[in-house]
């Protein structure tokens, strides 16, 4: 898997974004990633399996300690990734818009060719004994 698919794969999780987002605060340690989760600590430990493999955490060593720690690179290239698509719609909405003011403009110039209707009076259910 290319490394772009690897970093999408990865944050298509809610548990790996929680994770990378608690690791954007600072670098911890897996029990205290842990924490908040309703899962084993082998689950937590996959989540992180999958984060480091596609290069957005690191697991370092300190003694007994084993902080892990985001990394921004594969985000940035995500970010750039979908930065060129958010140009491209952006451009694109932008076309529409002018187009719809042109389309507007154009119908407040033409003069109206139907002619305006008169409305309708409803006709009465009343009879000459109940109006008594």
């Amino acid at each position: 898997m290319d490394h772009l698919s690897s970093t999408f794969a990865a944050l298509a999780d809610p548990t790996r974004r929680a994770i990378l987002a608690r690791l954007a605060l600072g670098e911890t340690s897996v029990n205290e990633i842990a924490k908040p989760f309703a899962m084993s600590l082998p689950a937590v430990s996959k989540h992180l399996k999958v984060l480091e493999g596609a290069g957005l955490i690191t697991r370092g060593r300190d003694a007994q300690w084993r902080p892990c720690r985001l990394e921004a690179g594969p985000l940035k290239d995500a970010a750039s990734w979908i930065e060129n698509y958010r140009k491209f719609w952006e451009a694109s909405l932008d076309r529409l818009e002018e187009y719809l003011h042109r389309l507007q403009s154009d119908e407040a110039k033409q003069p109206s060719k139907a002619k305006p209707r008169k409305p309708k009076t409803p006709k009465s259910t009343e009879t000459k004994n109940d109006r008594k």
